[in-house]
């Protein structure tokens, strides 16, 4: 199974260098009604425009605010540092600076040009200097 989350933009073309940008994933689609984002061949984003009906009609109302409200677009990013530096050159609106989470790893907190919340992560760490995440166990050198 994979997850491929679907958010509405006003700016297609605008949205997905943004993305390209920021996760150094690539344009499968491209276009101004429709895109879908690539990382290492595989979907992870895809974005549609408000205003385009297609044959499924309209997918929200782009009056209402904040877009995504209780939703947040979670990447886990093996590049984790490069993401967040690519993220300074682009004087992203950061919610949460980069910080260590309660599970050991980084995460980021930022909002993309939409206003929806994008959260960057490292990959969880396997084992800690406590052992493997939760056991309480020593890890061995």
């Amino acid at each position: 199974m994979q997850l491929a989350p679907l958010i509405c933009v006003r700016d297609v073309e605008s949205s997905s260098r943004w993305y390209q940008r920021l996760l150094g994933c690539e344009s499968g689609h491209g276009g101004s009604e429709y895109e879908r984002l690539n990382s290492d061949g595989r979907l992870i984003l895809q974005l549609h425009n408000w205003e385009v009906e297609h044959q499924h009609g309209r997918l929200g109302d782009p009056e209402l605010r904040p877009y995504g409200n209780g939703v947040l677009l979670w990447f886990e990013l093996e590049d984790y540092e490069a993401a967040v530096q690519r993220a300074a050159a682009m004087n992203v609106e950061t919610v949460k600076p980069s910080h260590r989470s309660e599970n050991l790893n980084w995460e980021f907190w930022l909002r993309d040009p939409d206003g929806y919340m994008v959260v960057l992560t490292s990959p969880l760490p396997g084992l800690t200097q406590s052992g493997p995440a939760g056991t309480g166990e020593s890890a061995q050198p």
